[in-house]
């Protein structure tokens, strides 16, 4: 089992990660597959806890939507309920006879209203209708302006697409081994001067107490030119490295976190973009290597990049 901090080059950790050293206050990993932050805040309340813009931007289109259409509908039915309680006698053309009949033209009338549209079918008659209908007219300006705001804020975001892939690797290397991840751009965007950072996030043991500290890793590269095809991140494990001597036992039992960090340059965007995702020990395969993930077309013209191979590997002798 490997002895951490043996008589070796001290080590160089690093103190400005934002994360503390104290493991018995920290839950779970320190950053999301995703790259968020592993943090739940309380103490304040909920909404100013949360920037709904933020929010807004980041949901996924689904839920963006489901969002966007459950507001629509809950202003309709509190503006359709209004006018029913007024008196539904005041929107001139409604014919129903039943009460959910009228409370659905009700409601319809209170959509045409809003958005705006205005068939004529039914009009408002009376100074207090009238005014409600005016008031949700200027409310459906105000929602639908928004509504494109943040529609347009989240096609023109600037997005890093990339994907990690799943597990991180520890390989042969040269005449040792390596830690080893690999990432990919999966949509036609052009990336150019791709910069990586991995730190490890380690519990060591000083005078008898667990800590959790922070050491950078060296890369065999940490920048490429251009992230046209998979890029795999290798950090080879050297004495110089904190990972030297680890077993496959030790990643096992040792609590630890990789942290990857990757910046490029998108020049659709015109704006640099990044990426965050983290391996915790757990997620690492010893003992293994990445499946190659792209290869020549049949007529030798072109190059084809298998996304659906990124998380592909194979064991190999150590």
């Amino acid at each position: 089992m490997a002895v951490f901090g043996k008589k070796r080059k001290r080590l160089t950790t690093d103190e400005h990660t934002g994360f503390g050293s104290n493991p018995e206050n920290y839950g779970g990993r320190f950053v999301t597959k995703e790259g968020a932050a592993n943090v739940v805040k309380t103490g304040i309340p909920l909404f100013d806890q949360i920037s709904w813009f933020h929010t807004l931007l980041q949901l996924p289109i689904w839920k963006f939507h489901i969002v966007i259409l459950s507001v629509y509908a809950f202003i309709n039915f509190i503006f359709a309920s209004i006018y029913y309680f007024v008196g539904v006698e005041h929107l001139n053309g409604i014919t129903a006879s039943t009460e959910l009949e009228k409370f659905g033209q009700a409601y319809f009338f209170s959509a045409q209203t809003f958005t705006t549209v205005g068939y004529g079918h039914i009009n408002p008659q009376g100074f207090v209708t009238s005014a409600i209908a005016s008031f949700e007219a200027l409310m459906g300006l105000l929602a639908f302006a928004l509504a494109t705001g943040l529609l347009y804020g989240r096609f023109s975001k600037p997005r890093a697409y990339l994907k990690f892939s799943h597990n991180a690797v520890i390989a042969p290397f040269q005449e040792g081994m390596a830690l080893m991840m690999r990432v990919a751009p999966f949509k036609n965007a052009t990336l150019t001067d791709a910069t990586a950072q991995i730190t490890l996030g380690l519990q060591v043991q000083e005078k008898g107490k667990w800590v959790n500290r922070f050491y950078p890793l060296d890369l065999e590269y940490d920048r490429v030119n251009s992230l046209t095809l998979s890029w795999t991140l290798v950090h080879p494990i050297t004495e110089d490295s904190p990972l030297y001597g680890f077993t496959e036992e030790d990643f096992k039992t040792r609590k630890g976190e990789i942290l990857v960090f990757l910046k490029a340059f998108d020049d659709m965007f015109s704006n640099s973009v990044v990426k965050r995702t983290s391996y915790t020990f757990e997620e690492i395969v010893y003992g293994a290597k990445f499946k190659t993930m792209y290869e020549h077309n049949d007529t030798l013209t072109s190059t084809i990049l298998h996304i659906d191979k990124l998380n592909k590997i194979e064991r190999v002798n150590g």
